[in-house]
This record gives C-alpha cells, sequence and structure tokens, in this order.
C-alpha cells in the first residue's frame, strides 16, 4: 500500500482532530472536524474512533484540545485552576471506554506532562501538552511498523489466516497491529490469503478489516463468525492472528467478544494463536484477569442492524464487548519491542525493559 492510500483514521490538523467516522465505512469515508474536547469523548464512546491504540491517540490529542480550550476560550491563567479544570478533562475521557488500556495509559502521559513541569505557565503547558499527544501518535505507527516486523518470521509463504475485529491502521496511528503483521508478510513477497470473521454485532470486520484488506489489495474473504470452526476442521486456516485491548502482565488477553472461541477452536485444531499489540497494551498492574473491567454496550446493538430491529419487540439482549482468552490459549504475543513467548509473565516483563 502507498503512503498516500493509508486509511488515516484520526490527524492533528491546526488545533483541531479530524477523525475518520468508522460508524459510515465501508460505503463512505467521511471526516469529523472536532474542536471541542467534549466531541472527541463522544467519538470515542459512539465508536467513530475505535481500537485500543487509536483511542489512546483521540484521548491525548482530545485532551490537548481541552487544554487549549481553558487557557483560550476561558481565559484561565491560573495555574491551580487550570490544572482542576484539566483533571475533570481527564476523569472525562477515563469514563469513555474502560476496557482498551491504551487509554488509561495515553491519560497516565499527559498527566506525567503536567505533573513534571508545574513551574511552566498555562500558556506553556498547553503547548507541551500537544507536542506530547503528537509524540503518542508518532510513536504509534513506529510502534506498528515494529511489531509488523518480528510478526512477519511467523507468517510461512502460503499461509491462510484468520483475523477476528479490527486491528489494522483503523485501529492505530497507521499500518495496524494484527493486520501490521499480515501486511508486513505480504509486503514481503509471501503469498497469503485472510479469513475475515465478520465480528458481530459492530462487524468491524466486514465493515472494517475488508475495507483495509482490499485498499492493499491483499487477498481476503469474509465469513460470518461461527464458520471458523468449519474452515479450521477443514485445514483451511494456518494460523490465528489478533489485536487486544488489555493484557495482562501473565499473558491474558482481552480482545474483542468472539476472540475467545476462536483461541479455543484453534487449540482443538492444533493451529497457532498469536495476539498482536504493543507494549503499551499490557497492564502490568493485573494479573488476575478477572481484574479486567469488560464494558458492555448498548444492547440496541445487538437487537438493530443500521437502525432497523432485527429481533421480536421486547426481546433482551446481552452485549459485552470483550471476552479474555486465557494465556495457555495463545501461543505468542507479537509486541513492537519482540515476541514473548510462555512462561509470559516474565517474557512480557523482559521485553518491556528492553531498549531498541
Amino acid at each position: 500500500m502507498n503512503n498516500d492510500m493509508e486509511p488515516k483514521p484520526i490527524q492533528w490538523k491546526n488545533g483541531e482532530v479530524i477523525i475518520l467516522d468508522q460508524r459510515r465505512l465501508p460505503s463512505e469515508e467521511v471526516y469529523i472536524s472536532t474542536k471541542r474536547y467534549q466531541e472527541v469523548v463522544m467519538a470515542i464512546k459512539d465508536m467513530a474512533i475505535r481500537g485500543a491504540p487509536a483511542i489512546g491517540i483521540a484521548a491525548a490529542f482530545g485532551i490537548a484540545i481541552g487544554a487549549k480550550t481553558i487557557v483560550e476560550d476561558m481565559g484561565i491563567k491560573d495555574k491551580d485552576h487550570f490544572r482542576m479544570e484539566l483533571e475533570m478533562i481527564f476523569r472525562e475521557f477515563a469514563s469513555s471506554r474502560p476496557t482498551a488500556v491504551n487509554l488509561f495509559w495515553a491519560i497516565d502521559r499527559m498527566k506525567d506532562i503536567v505533573q513534571k513541569n508545574t513551574h511552566m505557565d498555562v500558556e506553556e503547558l498547553s503547548e507541551l501538552l500537544v507536542e506530547e499527544a503528537m509524540k503518542i501518535y508518532e510513536e504509534d505507527m513506529l510502534s506498528c511498523k515494529r511489531i509488523g516486523h518480528f510478526g512477519k518470521e511467523l507468517i510461512g509463504d502460503g499461509f491462510r489466516i484468520l483475523t477476528h475485529c479490527n486491528a489494522g491502521g483503523l485501529a492505530t496511528a497507521g499500518y495496524g497491529t494484527a493486520l501490521g503483521v499480515i501486511r508486513a508478510a505480504f509486503e514481503e513477497g509471501k503469498k497469503i490469503f485472510v479469513f475475515v470473521d465478520e465480528t458481530r454485532p459492530f462487524l468491524q470486520g466486514s465493515r472494517l478489516t475488508a475495507w483495509e484488506l482490499k485498499r492493499a489489495s491483499i487477498p481476503f474473504c469474509v465469513i460470518t463468525d461461527n464458520m471458523a470452526g468449519y474452515f479450521m476442521k477443514k485445514g483451511e486456516i494456518d494460523c490465528i492472528i489478533v489485536g487486544a485491548d488489555r493484557i495482562t502482565s501473565y499473558g491474558d488477553v482481552a480482545n474483542k467478544i468472539g476472540t475467545y472461541t476462536i483461541a479455543v477452536l484453534a487449540k482443538a485444531h492444533r493451529i497457532p494463536f498469536y495476539v498482536a499489540a504493543p507494549i503499551s497494551t499490557v497492564d502490568f498492574s493485573k494479573k488476575n484477569p478477572e481484574e479486567i473491567p469488560i464494558e458492555e454496550r448498548d444492547p440496541s446493538e445487538v437487537t438493530h442492524f443500521m437502525g432497523i430491529q432485527i429481533t421480536p419487540y421486547g426481546s433482551r439482549a446481552r452485549n459485552p464487548a470483550f471476552d479474555v482468552t486465557p494465556r495457555w490459549l495463545i501461543s505468542a504475543i507479537i509486541t513492537d519491542k519482540g515476541i514473548a513467548k510462555r512462561p509470559y509473565i516474565s517474557s512480557l516483563k523482559r521485553l518491556r525493559e528492553k531498549n531498541l
């Protein structure tokens, strides 16, 4: 894929955050211009932008907009008042999506800038927050390329790969995590084919992953989520690669609902199951997978499709957005610092401390 074809899910332009509205894909490529941090919060909540790394970038940019608003629109110059207003913005972003750890990682980085620069006036500090947000954006792009570099070694020529949800350029600053591995293998000249789970109920696979693969000219086909076991049994899948929203220090992985089911099927059919994510997605404060908060979204995403009700009126529905795949079902975790193998408690720690 040429650089001009690269999906740009989020950009910073002239003090505004430009977001590709992923709810409108693949039928329309519509960009939202957000000038207020509240608009960025809503874009995250409503999934106009989604994917753990992209959510973290959006929060950083949104906080930067909020800081500028405090200084320029509200006219606040007092340092204590500025920090009090900014703390409210931090809390709003923290409540937008509870599972993706990159959101909290990015918020903590922005908080750290404020805490370490108490000597600065508010104008200088707001500019520094913009610079930090840009660093988070640029680092993520490099991180994805590194994940692809390390992960492509696990992909053989002729491999048929199953992926779930969307862990491509749309879920990051660009290039992608799970799709970054696929793209890197494809760009190296390996002949690969991708099975794309549609990923109910929000259809991130059939709408977004298929859109990215088509733009990159990577051969693929879309399947419904409940077809995965059928194709595994037929011997048509060589490996599975998915992204992650949060990884415990022991290697348990929270990802889009349905990931656990695929991992169990992969284990039963002796197919390698790989997770691709930056080291920032590892929550080293969490050892127990039960500690990971699982977001429950509006049941209407299950009972309705494109605004049309598809269940009997009054039907109840559940809509957990994520599930947790235990470490023993995972063959390897591909990070931007290298590939972690079991036991993950030690391999992830070594990678965290590794300097590239």
